[in-house]
C-alpha cells in the first residue's frame, strides 16, 4: 500500500506507526503542520532567507536560482507548492519544502516566543500532533542547540506505474539505509528492517537529523 494511504485512513498516528514498522525507528511522537500553518510559521519569525534550487515563476511570485531572497509565508508557501515545471517533479519539490523548514529551524532563537498559549491556539486548526504544550515547550529549549548543525535526507524510491496510478517503490536496502541514519543519530544500535515491500507514493517520506557538538541529538522521525 502507498504511505499517503497510510495517513487517508487513519491519519498522522497511524502513518507514523507505518514508518516506525518499515524502518525499524522508534517515533515516539508526532506533529503535522498543514500550509497553513507553514505560511503562519514563517510570518511569526520575521520571514525565511532562501536561494532558490531553480528559477521558476509560480503564484505571482518569481525565483531566481541562486539568489537568496527573504520571504514571507505567502512567497515561501509559493516556493514549497511548485511541482509540475520542477525537473524532479515531486522530489524537487520536497527539496524546496525541506529548504523552508531548514531556513525556520535556523531561526530557532525565535522558537521560545512562538511558543505560547496564544500562537498555539491560533495554529490549532492547522496542527495535529500528540504533544502536549508543556512537552513542545521542553523540547524546543532543549534541543534548540542541536539546530545549528542540520542534516536533512530522503528516501529515494524507483518509479512504476500500477493500474494508471504512479508509485514510488523503495528497495530494502533504502530503507535500511534510512534507518540507519535516523537511528545512529539518535544513538542508537542499528536494527535490520523487515523484508517485506513497501510502495510509496509520489510524495515518499522525507527525514532529516541535527546534532549538536556534545553529542545531543534529536531525529526528524518524531523521537
Amino acid at each position: 500500500s502507498k504511505l499517503n494511504a497510510a495517513y487517508a485512513y487513519g491519519n498522522a498516528k497511524e502513518l507514523a506507526k507505518v514508518l516506525k514498522k518499515y524502518y525499524n525507528i522508534p517515533i515516539n511522537a508526532y506533529v503535522l503542520i498543514n500550509m497553513g500553518g507553514l505560511k503562519t510559521i514563517v510570518n511569526k519569525v520575521g520571514g525565511v532567507d532562501i536561494a532558490p534550487i531553480l528559477s521558476f515563476s509560480y503564484e505571482g511570485y518569481t525565483f531566481t536560482k541562486g539568489k537568496t531572497t527573504h520571504m514571507d509565508g505567502a512567497k515561501a508557501l509559493a516556493y514549497s507548492r511548485m511541482r509540475y515545471d520542477d525537473p524532479e517533479g515531486d522530489y524537487g519539490r520536497q527539496k524546496r519544502q525541506r529548504q523552508v523548514l531548514s531556513a525556520l529551524l535556523k531561526k530557532a532563537e525565535s522558537a521560545t516566543t512562538l511558543l505560547n498559549s496564544s500562537f498555539i491556539s491560533s495554529l490549532s486548526k492547522q496542527v495535529q500532533t500528540d504533544f502536549t504544550f508543556s512537552d513542545m515547550t521542553s523540547m524546543a529549549k532543549r534541543y534548540l542547540a542541536a539546530t545549528k548543525d542540520l542534516k536533512t535526507d530522503y528516501t529515494h524510491g524507483t518509479s512504476y506505474m500500477q493500474d494508471g496510478v504512479s508509485y514510488q517503490k523503495v528497495s530494502v536496502s533504502e530503507r535500511q539505509r534510512i534507518s540507519n541514519l535516523i537511528r545512529k543519530t539518535l544513538g542508537l544500535k542499528t536494527k535490520t528492517v523487515s523484508t517485506d515491500s513497501i510502495d510509496t507514493s509520489t510524495s515518499s517520506s522525507s527525514s532529516s537529523s541535527s546534532t549538536t557538538t556534545d553529542s545531543d541529538t534529536t531525529g526528524g522521525a518524531g523521537n
